[in-house]
């Protein structure tokens, strides 16, 4: 697989590759929430792709459908396409993540 960057980068966000093929568009990068920040700021997150995210590093709570989480270091997560959320890092340190977009065509 060829892996085409982006390398943009937004408030700590920075998606590494982006590929799109018949069955499927996939996004790849990584995000830093610094401690005590939210996401969005205000109100609620959805997109049309499947989001996968690991923890590398720290602590995230939030809400995602109406259900609360909280998620640590190593462990990862899944919001379906369509389901609205948030997160907030709850813990001390910067929260590194790294995250999946999944769009099926």
């Amino acid at each position: 697989m060829e892996v085409n960057k982006c390398g943009f980068e937004n408030n700590s966000l920075l998606t590494l590759f982006e590929e799109k093929h018949n069955e499927m568009d996939v996004r790849f990068g990584t995000v830093t929430i610094p401690p005590g920040e939210r996401v969005p700021k205000k109100g609620l997150s959805k997109h049309e792709e499947n989001e996968y995210a690991i923890i590398v590093k720290g602590e995230i709570e939030g809400e995602s459908g109406g259900t609360p989480f909280k998620v640590l270091e190593s462990h990862a997560t899944f919001i379906p396409a369509g389901e609205q959320h948030w997160s907030i890092n709850s813990g001390e340190e910067p929260c590194k993540i790294v995250w999946v977009l999944v769009k099926e065509n």
